[in-house]
C-alpha cells in the first residue's frame, strides 16, 4: 500500500514554547510513528526572512527549534527532517511556479489584503512596508509542497487559502506541461490543544504571551508567576484559595497516569474552616463519611479525594 505523505513547516523565528509543544510539535511527531505515513517535516529559515532580516538571530532560532524537534522524540530515521534552504531546487521551483501563478490570485492572499488594509487604516500608502517576499509567500509556500508531492498538509484555519492556492498552480502547471504534481489537501485538527499565554490570551510569539520551553528553574517559576488567572467563584477563604479557571494538569497528564476526577471548585488543601454555628462544608461528619455516606449535594467544596483523604484521617 502507498504511504501518504504528509508535509509540516516549521518557521524559523523566536524561541519554541509550551503553546508549539502542545499545538504543533506533539502532534506532529505522534503522527510521524504511523505506519501508513510518510513525514517529511522542514525548517523554513526562507519563510522567515520575510518577518527578519538579522542573520544571527535566524540562525539561533533555527538551531534551537531543530534541537528542541529532536529532544521532544523526533525520530530521524522515520522522517525527512531538513532545512529549507538547503534544498536549493525548492527557489528554483519557486520561480517556475512564479511564471505559472496570476498577480490576481496572489492579490487576494489574505496576509497581503490585512497588510494593504492596515496601511489604509494609518493613512498610509497602500503598499507602505509591504516586500515581494511577503506578498509572493503563497508561491513558495506552494513550492515547498510540490517539492514533494505531499498528499496532505496539516496547517492552521488561517493557512487552508495557501494550501488551496498550491492546488491552483499545480493544477494549472499540470495542465501545461503534464501530470508532475500531486494536489495537496489541507488538514485542520479540529481538536487541537491551545494553551492560555501569560496574559490570558492564546500563547503566541506575535503576543509575546509565552512560556519558553527549556528556561533555568528560577526563570521559569518566575513566567509562571505572572500568569493571569479568573478565580472562580469558592466559598473559601479568598486568602487560602488557589483555584484558577484555566487548569492545564490535563493537558500534560501522562497517558497512562490516573485521573482523579473531581467535582471541586477549589483546589485549597487542608482542613475546612467554619463559623461557629454553621454545619460543615462537607455536608456530613468525619464519622459519617468513614462509613462510607455520600456527601451533601449542594455542597460546592466536595472533592472525592480530600473528603476521602479526611475520612482514612478519622478511621486511623
Amino acid at each position: 500500500m502507498k504511504k501518504q505523505r504528509v508535509l509540516t513547516g516549521i518557521t524559523t523565528t523566536g524561541t519554541p514554547h509550551l503553546g508549539n509543544y502542545v499545538g504543533a510539535i506533539r502532534p506532529a511527531i505522534a503522527a510521524s510513528l504511523q505506519a501508513d505515513v510518510q513525514s517529511f517535516y522542514f525548517l523554513a529559515d526562507l519563510h522567515s526572512m520575510i518577518k527578519s532580516q538579522d542573520a544571527q538571530a535566524l540562525g539561533r532560532s533555527t538551531r534551537e527549534i531543530a534541537a528542541t524537534w529532536l529532544a521532544l522524540g523526533l525520530d530521524t530515521e522515520r522522517v525527512v527532517f531538513y532545512r529549507q534552504s538547503d534544498v536549493p531546487e525548492i527557489t528554483e521551483l519557486t520561480w517556475m511556479l512564479t511564471c505559472m501563478t496570476a498577480k490576481g490570485l496572489m492579490n487576494r492572499a489574505h496576509a497581503y489584503k490585512a497588510a494593504v488594509q492596515a496601511n489604509q487604516e494609518a493613512g498610509q500608502d497602500d503598499d507602505f512596508g509591504i516586500t515581494m517576499g511577503l506578498y509572493s509567500y503563497p508561491v513558495l509556500m506552494a513550492a515547498d509542497i510540490l517539492m514533494f508531492n505531499a498528499d496532505r498538509v496539516p496547517v492552521g484555519r488561517d493557512q487552508i487559502q495557501h494550501v488551496e492556492m498550491a492546488r491552483d498552480i499545480a493544477q494549472r502547471f499540470n495542465y501545461h506541461y503534464g501530470e508532475h504534481f500531486v494536489l495537496p489537501t489541507a488538514v485542520v485538527d479540529e481538536h487541537v490543544a491551545v494553551l492560555a499565554g501569560l496574559d490570558g490570551r492564546k500563547m503566541s510569539k506575535s503576543y509575546g504571551n509565552t512560556i519558553p520551553l527549556f528556561l533555568p528553574e528560577k526563570q521559569l517559576q518566575k513566567h509562571i508567576n505572572r500568569i493571569k488567572t479568573k478565580p472562580s467563584r469558592c466559598s473559601c477563604p479568598r486568602s487560602s484559595c488557589r483555584s484558577t479557571s484555566t487548569p492545564s494538569r490535563p493537558t500534560f497528564r501522562s497517558p497512562g497516569s490516573r485521573r482523579i476526577r473531581t467535582n471541586r471548585r477549589c483546589s485549597r488543601s487542608g482542613p475546612r474552616s467554619r463559623r461557629p454555628g454553621s454545619a460543615r462544608r462537607c455536608g456530613a461528619s468525619s464519622r459519617t463519611a468513614s462509613r462510607g455516606a455520600k456527601p451533601n449535594a449542594a455542597c460546592s467544596n466536595w472533592s472525592t479525594r480530600s473528603c476521602a483523604s479526611r475520612a482514612s484521617a478519622t478511621r486511623r
